[in-house]
Protein backbone atom coordinates (compact mmCIF):
# COMPACT_ATOMS: atom_id res chain seq x y z
CA UNK A 1 0.00 0.00 0.00
CA UNK A 2 1.45 3.31 -1.31
CA UNK A 3 2.11 6.38 0.87
CA UNK A 4 -0.08 9.12 0.26
CA UNK A 5 1.11 12.24 2.48
CA UNK A 6 4.03 11.17 4.69
CA UNK A 7 5.77 13.87 7.23
CA UNK A 8 8.69 13.71 9.07
CA UNK A 9 9.75 15.69 11.92
CA UNK A 10 7.49 18.45 10.55
CA UNK A 11 7.58 21.71 12.45
CA UNK A 12 6.10 24.93 11.49
CA UNK A 13 7.56 27.87 13.17
CA UNK A 14 5.77 31.44 12.96
CA UNK A 15 6.95 34.89 14.55
CA UNK A 16 9.53 32.74 16.55
CA UNK A 17 7.12 30.37 18.26
CA UNK A 18 6.28 26.93 17.08
CA UNK A 19 2.60 26.36 16.00
CA UNK A 20 2.62 22.76 14.88
CA UNK A 21 5.51 20.21 15.76
CA UNK A 22 7.18 17.81 15.90
CA UNK A 23 5.20 16.06 14.37
CA UNK A 24 5.37 12.49 12.19
CA UNK A 25 2.58 10.89 9.80
CA UNK A 26 1.86 8.54 7.61
CA UNK A 27 -1.30 8.50 5.54
CA UNK A 28 -1.72 5.34 2.89
CA UNK A 29 -4.23 4.79 0.27
CA UNK A 30 -7.74 3.70 0.99
CA UNK A 31 -7.31 5.39 4.69
CA UNK A 32 -9.76 7.82 5.35
CA UNK A 33 -8.61 10.12 8.20
CA UNK A 34 -9.67 13.02 10.40
CA UNK A 35 -7.89 15.50 12.40
CA UNK A 36 -9.29 17.00 15.52
CA UNK A 37 -8.79 19.21 18.48
CA UNK A 38 -9.04 22.12 20.26
CA UNK A 39 -8.27 25.49 18.73
CA UNK A 40 -5.15 26.56 18.20
CA UNK A 41 -4.35 22.78 17.85
CA UNK A 42 -2.76 23.28 14.43
CA UNK A 43 -5.16 21.39 12.33
CA UNK A 44 -4.96 24.24 10.09
CA UNK A 45 -1.57 24.63 9.62
CA UNK A 46 -1.29 20.82 8.72
CA UNK A 47 -4.20 21.08 6.27
CA UNK A 48 -2.49 23.70 4.53
CA UNK A 49 0.56 21.68 4.57
CA UNK A 50 -0.95 18.67 3.23
CA UNK A 51 -2.49 21.15 0.73
CA UNK A 52 1.35 21.99 -0.48
CA UNK A 53 -0.01 25.90 0.42
CA UNK A 54 2.78 26.49 2.67
CA UNK A 55 6.15 24.44 3.72
CA UNK A 56 7.50 23.66 6.84
CA UNK A 57 9.73 25.26 8.78
CA UNK A 58 12.16 21.87 9.52
CA UNK A 59 11.42 17.99 8.73
CA UNK A 60 10.14 16.96 5.53
CA UNK A 61 6.79 16.10 3.52
CA UNK A 62 6.34 13.96 1.15
CA UNK A 63 2.73 14.15 -1.05
CA UNK A 64 2.06 11.65 -3.58
CA UNK A 65 5.47 10.55 -3.20
CA UNK A 66 7.00 13.77 -4.33
CA UNK A 67 9.03 15.84 -1.50
CA UNK A 68 7.81 19.03 -0.79
CA UNK A 69 10.27 22.12 -2.17
CA UNK A 70 11.66 19.68 -4.53
CA UNK A 71 8.74 19.23 -7.03
CA UNK A 72 6.42 21.94 -8.74
CA UNK A 73 3.81 21.88 -6.76
CA UNK A 74 1.68 23.78 -9.75
CA UNK A 75 1.87 19.99 -11.35
CA UNK A 76 1.39 18.61 -7.95
CA UNK A 77 -2.01 20.36 -6.82
CA UNK A 78 -3.97 18.93 -9.67
CA UNK A 79 -3.81 15.40 -8.04
CA UNK A 80 -4.99 17.05 -5.01
CA UNK A 81 -8.79 17.39 -4.44
CA UNK A 82 -9.49 20.51 -1.74
CA UNK A 83 -12.60 21.47 -0.59
CA UNK A 84 -12.21 24.17 1.68
CA UNK A 85 -14.54 27.70 2.75
CA UNK A 86 -11.64 29.67 1.49
CA UNK A 87 -12.54 29.16 -1.82
CA UNK A 88 -16.08 31.04 -1.83
CA UNK A 89 -14.06 34.15 -1.72
CA UNK A 90 -12.52 33.91 -4.93
CA UNK A 91 -15.70 32.50 -7.00
CA UNK A 92 -16.94 34.75 -9.76
CA UNK A 93 -20.57 36.07 -8.62
CA UNK A 94 -21.91 35.05 -11.96
CA UNK A 95 -20.28 31.34 -11.53
CA UNK A 96 -22.73 28.11 -12.81
CA UNK A 97 -22.29 25.57 -10.57
CA UNK A 98 -21.68 22.70 -12.79
CA UNK A 99 -19.25 25.42 -14.35
CA UNK A 100 -17.40 25.60 -11.25
CA UNK A 101 -17.71 21.86 -10.59
CA UNK A 102 -16.27 21.30 -14.31
CA UNK A 103 -13.40 24.21 -14.63
CA UNK A 104 -11.65 22.07 -10.95
CA UNK A 105 -10.87 19.74 -14.20
CA UNK A 106 -7.77 22.71 -15.03
CA UNK A 107 -7.53 23.44 -11.54
CA UNK A 108 -9.11 26.94 -12.01
CA UNK A 109 -11.92 29.37 -10.44
CA UNK A 110 -14.02 30.99 -13.33
CA UNK A 111 -14.84 29.25 -16.55
CA UNK A 112 -13.39 31.06 -19.19
CA UNK A 113 -12.39 29.82 -22.78
CA UNK A 114 -11.34 26.10 -22.00
CA UNK A 115 -12.40 23.44 -24.06
CA UNK A 116 -14.40 20.55 -22.46
CA UNK A 117 -15.47 17.24 -23.71
CA UNK A 118 -18.32 15.45 -23.47
CA UNK A 119 -16.48 13.27 -20.44
CA UNK A 120 -15.64 16.51 -18.59
CA UNK A 121 -19.47 17.28 -18.26
CA UNK A 122 -20.47 13.47 -17.83
CA UNK A 123 -18.09 13.39 -14.64
CA UNK A 124 -19.25 16.73 -13.52
CA UNK A 125 -23.03 15.65 -14.01
CA UNK A 126 -22.29 11.86 -12.09
CA UNK A 127 -20.47 14.24 -9.20
CA UNK A 128 -23.48 16.62 -8.30
CA UNK A 129 -25.76 13.63 -8.67
CA UNK A 130 -23.81 11.53 -6.15
CA UNK A 131 -23.79 15.28 -3.94
CA UNK A 132 -27.41 15.21 -4.12
CA UNK A 133 -27.05 19.01 -6.07
CA UNK A 134 -27.94 18.07 -9.40
CA UNK A 135 -30.81 20.16 -10.03
CA UNK A 136 -28.73 23.23 -9.03
CA UNK A 137 -26.37 22.10 -11.97
CA UNK A 138 -27.61 25.57 -13.75
CA UNK A 139 -28.00 27.73 -10.61
CA UNK A 140 -25.40 30.87 -9.57
CA UNK A 141 -23.10 29.61 -7.01
CA UNK A 142 -24.02 32.83 -4.96
CA UNK A 143 -27.82 32.19 -4.86
CA UNK A 144 -27.34 28.57 -2.80
CA UNK A 145 -27.75 28.07 0.49
CA UNK A 146 -24.52 26.84 2.99
CA UNK A 147 -25.50 23.36 2.67
CA UNK A 148 -26.00 23.27 -0.99
CA UNK A 149 -22.24 24.85 -1.37
CA UNK A 150 -20.78 22.55 1.27
CA UNK A 151 -22.11 19.48 -1.47
CA UNK A 152 -20.86 21.41 -4.43
CA UNK A 153 -17.77 22.12 -3.29
CA UNK A 154 -16.73 18.40 -2.48
CA UNK A 155 -18.21 17.71 -5.80
CA UNK A 156 -15.87 20.19 -7.49
CA UNK A 157 -12.57 18.89 -5.32
CA UNK A 158 -13.75 15.29 -6.48
CA UNK A 159 -14.11 16.52 -10.17
CA UNK A 160 -9.92 16.10 -11.38
CA UNK A 161 -10.53 12.54 -9.70
CA UNK A 162 -7.74 13.12 -6.76
CA UNK A 163 -5.56 10.56 -5.50
CA UNK A 164 -5.50 12.70 -2.23
CA UNK A 165 -9.07 14.42 -0.97
CA UNK A 166 -8.70 17.43 1.53
CA UNK A 167 -12.14 18.65 3.52
CA UNK A 168 -12.45 21.60 5.70
CA UNK A 169 -14.74 21.39 7.92
CA UNK A 170 -17.22 20.01 5.05
CA UNK A 171 -20.33 20.38 7.95
CA UNK A 172 -19.69 22.99 9.74
CA UNK A 173 -22.38 25.32 9.07
CA UNK A 174 -25.25 23.39 8.60
CA UNK A 175 -28.47 22.22 10.19
CA UNK A 176 -29.36 19.16 12.13
CA UNK A 177 -30.87 17.10 8.90
CA UNK A 178 -28.21 18.74 6.13
CA UNK A 179 -25.27 17.47 8.42
CA UNK A 180 -26.86 14.04 8.09
CA UNK A 181 -27.49 14.27 5.01
CA UNK A 182 -23.94 15.13 4.26
CA UNK A 183 -22.29 12.74 6.35
CA UNK A 184 -24.46 9.40 4.32
CA UNK A 185 -23.24 10.90 1.25
CA UNK A 186 -19.25 11.49 2.53
CA UNK A 187 -20.10 7.46 4.00
CA UNK A 188 -20.98 6.19 0.57
CA UNK A 189 -17.92 7.83 -1.00
CA UNK A 190 -15.62 6.09 1.72
CA UNK A 191 -16.92 2.93 1.30
CA UNK A 192 -15.85 3.18 -2.38
CA UNK A 193 -12.99 1.29 -2.69
CA UNK A 194 -11.96 3.66 -5.86
CA UNK A 195 -12.17 6.43 -3.66
CA UNK A 196 -9.09 8.39 -2.97
CA UNK A 197 -7.11 8.75 0.59
CA UNK A 198 -9.28 11.16 2.55
CA UNK A 199 -7.95 13.94 4.97
CA UNK A 200 -10.97 15.88 7.14
CA UNK A 201 -10.41 18.38 9.54
CA UNK A 202 -13.27 19.15 12.11
CA UNK A 203 -13.72 20.92 15.22
CA UNK A 204 -17.01 18.04 16.40
CA UNK A 205 -16.60 14.24 16.68
CA UNK A 206 -20.50 14.11 15.77
CA UNK A 207 -19.40 15.18 11.98
CA UNK A 208 -16.98 12.31 12.04
CA UNK A 209 -18.17 10.28 8.51
CA UNK A 210 -19.12 6.56 9.69
CA UNK A 211 -16.22 5.44 6.98
CA UNK A 212 -13.46 6.86 9.18
CA UNK A 213 -10.70 4.56 9.36
CA UNK A 214 -8.20 7.06 11.41
CA UNK A 215 -7.31 9.70 13.25
CA UNK A 216 -4.97 12.15 14.44
CA UNK A 217 -5.95 13.93 18.08
CA UNK A 218 -3.89 17.57 18.21
CA UNK A 219 -3.24 19.81 21.24
CA UNK A 220 -0.74 22.91 21.53
CA UNK A 221 0.65 21.65 18.07
CA UNK A 222 1.27 17.92 19.20
CA UNK A 223 -0.13 14.98 18.46
CA UNK A 224 -1.75 13.69 21.96
CA UNK A 225 -2.74 10.07 20.02
CA UNK A 226 -2.10 8.94 16.38
CA UNK A 227 -3.62 5.86 14.69
CA UNK A 228 -6.95 3.73 13.76
CA UNK A 229 -9.59 6.09 14.99
CA UNK A 230 -10.95 3.96 17.88
CA UNK A 231 -7.52 3.92 19.36
CA UNK A 232 -7.60 7.64 19.21
CA UNK A 233 -11.51 9.04 20.38
CA UNK A 234 -11.25 8.35 23.74
CA UNK A 235 -12.81 9.62 26.73
CA UNK A 236 -8.74 9.60 28.24
CA UNK A 237 -7.29 11.10 24.68
CA UNK A 238 -9.80 13.82 24.16
CA UNK A 239 -9.99 14.86 27.96
CA UNK A 240 -5.84 15.00 27.76
CA UNK A 241 -6.58 17.18 24.72
CA UNK A 242 -8.97 19.77 25.73
CA UNK A 243 -8.14 19.81 29.36
CA UNK A 244 -11.64 18.75 30.90
CA UNK A 245 -13.23 15.51 31.52
CA UNK A 246 -15.01 14.46 28.32
CA UNK A 247 -17.13 11.51 27.71
CA UNK A 248 -17.04 9.83 24.59
CA UNK A 249 -19.44 7.39 23.31
CA UNK A 250 -19.48 5.45 19.92
CA UNK A 251 -22.74 4.28 18.54
CA UNK A 252 -22.86 2.30 15.46
CA UNK A 253 -19.49 4.15 13.83
CA UNK A 254 -20.80 7.54 15.05
CA UNK A 255 -18.61 9.35 17.70
CA UNK A 256 -20.29 11.73 20.27
CA UNK A 257 -18.69 13.54 22.96
CA UNK A 258 -19.97 15.81 26.37
CA UNK A 259 -18.15 17.08 29.44
CA UNK A 260 -18.25 15.78 32.47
Amino acid sequence: MSQILNLEDVRVVRDGKTILGPLSLAISEAQRWVIVGPNGAGKTTLFQLAATNIHPTSGTIDVLESRIGRTDVFELRPRIGLMTTNLVTSIPEDELVIDLVMSSAYAIVGRWNENYDLWDESRAMSLITTMGVRDLKDRLFGTLSEGEKKRVLIARALMPNPELLLLDEPAAGLDLAGREDLLKRLDTLAADPLSPATLIVTHHLEEIPHGTTHALLLSGGLAISSGEIETVLTSENLSLAYGIGISVINEGGRYFARAL
